[in-house]
């Protein structure tokens, strides 16, 4: 089994119960089809990087899973079906990007450096 992760930006015109309920759909694809989720992260209400349908904004999440490469045409059929989905992007990760991925998951990356207190 393969390591993927999935970024799916849905419509802005969804309210969070609607965008929650569209991702709650792709998830059960993606379980049903005998993936394992490692992590998921909602991203929110976010700015485009350019407008897409005319739309500024979209609400982002990311899906980490472990899974067959049978299931990733499923799925990616499933969000060209749906038109609250204004684009997906599906990568599939290599040992390095597994390894930054936990490490971002487990914080190594929001540790602040300790500032040194000043003497007087």
């Amino acid at each position: 089994m393969n390591q993927y992760e999935t970024v799916i930006v849905l419509t802005p015109l969804l309210s969070e119960e609607a965008a929650k309920e569209a991702i709650a759909k792709f998830t059960s694809i993606i379980t049903d089809g005998g993936a394992e989720i490692i992590a998921e992260d909602n991203w929110g209400l976010r700015k485009l990087a350019y407008p897409i349908d005319k739309k500024a904004n979209g609400f982002f999440h990311l899906t980490e899973y472990k899974a067959q490469g049978e299931l990733i045409s499923k799925l990616e059929l499933e969000l060209k079906r749906d038109e609250r989905v204004l684009r997906f992007l599906t990568v599939r990760l290599d040992r390095h990007a597994i390894a930054y991925s936990e490490k971002k998951r487990s914080g190594a990356f929001n540790k602040k450096p300790k500032k040194e207190e000043a003497t007087a």
